[in-house]
């Protein structure tokens, strides 16, 4: 039961980002742009695109920033790989680091099962120069706020020193949240990609959470303090 407690959230959230998905293909379908498929909440997205307009300046900064991402993969990956070489074997690694891995592994096959087969495309922007582009969800969004949201679970969980925890934590928030309102303020996404990419972002990180540590862990940290 405790379990299933822990993990609750998680699947709570993505049946959330399921129905959201199916709320796309049925409401407000409407043909924009080049596309031959149809965009959900057309004059939602439209308006709020429409509103905002583009930005190629703040479009770069949302593409240097992205590559933290792999930074932080790489990180942890070589984190991983440490303990196995140091203890030989793939069952003494830290349980929470295997879980980050099949977790990194789960988001990837999201971001490929999207961009093989689109739901809808970005909107036009200055310098596409007419190519489409899978745009649901916002792959930036649901990268950087699954990698940097799981990031600072492992910083709570390793580093004891409050201060640089806090700071590490706070940069973690940061470069994820600036991405996230940069893709939907460059006019590189329409806002339900920025919404379903938070919310599948969200899903992830959840049960991310709850297998990695759960309840147990949650009253242990507590104890410690």
């Amino acid at each position: 039961m405790n379990k299933l407690r822990s993990v609750l959230p998680g699947i709570l959230l993505f049946a959330v980002f399921t129905v959201f998905t199916a709320l796309m293909c049925y409401v407000d379908v409407q043909p924009v742009g080049m596309a031959s498929t149809g965009l959900g909440f057309t004059t939602l997205n439209t308006d709020v695109n429409r509103a905002l307009g583009s930005n190629e300046t703040i479009y770069k900064i949302t593409e240097i920033l992205g590559y933290l991402t792999w930074g932080v993969v790489a990180l942890f990956g070589l984190l991983g790989l440490y303990q196995l070489i140091r203890r030989k074997s793939l069952l003494k690694v830290d349980r929470d680091i295997i879980v980050l891995g099949i977790g990194y592994a789960v988001m990837l096959a999201f971001y490929v099962l999207f961009d093989k087969f689109p739901l809808n495309y970005r909107p036009p922007y200055p310098w596409n120069e007419g190519e489409l582009e899978a745009s649901y969800p916002s792959s930036h969004t649901l990268m950087l706020v699954f990698v940097m949201a799981t990031a600072v679970m492992q910083i709570s969980h390793r580093i004891t020193k409050k201060t640089l925890r806090l700071l590490l934590s706070i940069a973690c928030i940061a470069i994820a949240a600036v991405v996230t309102a940069g893709r939907l303020l460059a006019g590189v996404h329409w806002f339900t990609d920025i919404i379903g990419g938070i919310l599948l972002a969200a899903a992830l990180a959840a049960l991310y959470y709850g297998i990695a540590w759960g309840k147990k862990d949650r009253t242990e940290n507590t104890a410690a303090e």
